[in-house]
């Protein structure tokens, strides 16, 4: 009985820590040539960072305040310092997100990292700089 329950141990954490370590790219766009390109680029800091991954899915993200003038743009970048870029189409925006309002003429949009990446990031002592703000960033195409 012993011996079972140190195999199905063993297993269950070959299962985490391949969930935690395999990479998954299933950006819309290819972020690295848009980010090296010439392309002039719009960039915002993130007025808020929340980092909760023990919380569950989508409780790692932070909150922009972008102009309305890029509410059509095609698609961002988000860049996490420490993390991959990942590339996204622009959805869901609001004029208030936690405690957060929006300035006239902005909106606000909320965007996330994976809570696996997120994860994989603490277990390498990163937390404190994803939890940073200045550290989060949305590139977009200028318009």
């Amino acid at each position: 009985m012993r011996r079972l329950f140190v195999y199905i141990l063993i297993l269950l954490l070959s299962f985490s820590i391949i969930t935690l370590f395999w990479p998954i790219n299933d950006s819309q766009c290819n972020s690295q040539t848009f980010l090296t390109s010439n392309i002039p680029k719009f960039t915002v800091q993130a007025s808020k960072v929340v980092v909760q991954p023990w919380r569950g899915k989508h409780h790692v993200y932070g909150i922009f305040m972008i102009p309305d003038e890029y509410k059509q743009a095609p698609f961002f970048v988000l860049s996490v310092k420490g993390a991959e870029s990942e590339c996204s189409q622009p959805f869901g925006y609001s004029q208030k997100y936690d405690d957060i309002f929006a300035q006239p003429g902005t909106h606000l949009i909320r965007d996330y990292i994976r809570t696996r990446t997120a994860l994989r990031l603490i277990l390498q002592g990163l937390y404190w700089q994803i939890s940073d703000r200045q550290n989060w960033t949305l590139i977009f195409p200028q318009q």
